[in-house]
């Protein structure tokens, strides 16, 4: 199993390395050619999401995006440190809260019709998005 660690601050700017990289080792991993535009749309789509809850919650700490090539699988993880509210506790009346969290809801549904196996989890800790692809089996050669 070869993971790829990549670690960059939260500025809109980094996110289109983030998509390059994840998008050449899905290529090298073996996902393909037809679903590459969808992985890069996700890693984006999901690093934009961590980069503004990092914006909006005024932290420094990194963006994390983990590339794992298993067997018969490629995983990309983005992981963010923003907190986040448990479903009917936090944003109290209107204002930008509100407005963050709709387009919270609107990245997560972008990434669920790009991505058939994605698991979101989120917490007062931080929130992480973990995306699958198949990949062909590896062969070895005699």
């Amino acid at each position: 199993m070869a993971t790829v660690e990549l670690r960059f601050s939260p500025l809109p700017e980094h996110v289109r390395t983030a998509r390059l990289v994840a998008a050449a080792v899905a290529r090298r991993s073996g996902v393909d050619e037809a679903v590459l535009d969808e992985v890069r749309l996700a890693v984006g789509e999901a690093c934009t999401r961590a980069v503004g809850l990092h914006q909006i919650n005024g932290l420094s700490e990194p963006v994390y995006v983990l590339l794992i090539e298993e067997e018969k699988q490629f995983s990309i993880e983005v992981g963010d440190e923003a907190p986040h509210s448990v479903a009917g506790v936090g944003a109290s009346g209107g204002g930008p809260d509100v407005d963050a969290e709709s387009e919270d809801e609107m990245g997560l549904a972008v990434i669920s019709g790009l991505v058939d196996d994605v698991e979101v989890s989120a917490g007062e800790n931080g929130g992480h998005i973990r995306m699958s692809w198949p990949t062909p089996p590896t062969t070895l050669l005699p």
